[in-house]
């Protein structure tokens, strides 16, 4: 809780500022550009990434018994799309960073590592039919 608590005051934080510093440094009108263009593009990129991501868990679950992977890919596409509504250039970042697949396979260990943790330690209990 304590780390979601520093997101939500630092971040914006260092989204404001990068935010007047750029407009100083391009200007208002293309600043305010840029942001519709990235929120645009990612919206674009999350809703064909997520058509990806559903059709490779309704095949999987067909052919291969499990969606497994596929269930994470559509976790982080779910959160890149929520990040890049968020207006700002740390967020578009990280959303982007999620939507794009080469890059999304640097962070899905890491997700496979926490939510085994959060298994082992009882947090997480998985029932199956």
């Amino acid at each position: 809780m304590k780390w979601l608590m520093l997101l939500i005051i630092v971040v914006p934080a260092l989204e404001i500022a990068i935010l007047i510093s750029a407009g100083n440094l391009i200007g208002v009108i293309p600043t305010v550009l840029l942001i519709i263009l990235t929120g645009v593009l990612g919206a674009y990129l999350a809703k064909s990434q997520g058509l990806q991501a559903l059709k490779k868990v309704q095949n999987m679950t067909v052919f291969d018994g499990g969606p497994g992977d596929a269930v994470i890919d559509g976790l982080c596409i779910l959160i890149g799309g929520v990040v890049l509504l968020t207006p700002g250039f740390i967020t578009d970042a990280i959303g982007f960073f999620l939507l794009i697949p080469a890059t999304r396979k640097l962070v899905k260990p890491l997700i496979y590592k926490w939510i085994q943790r959060k298994m082992r330690n009882g947090n997480v209990i998985i029932h199956r039919p």
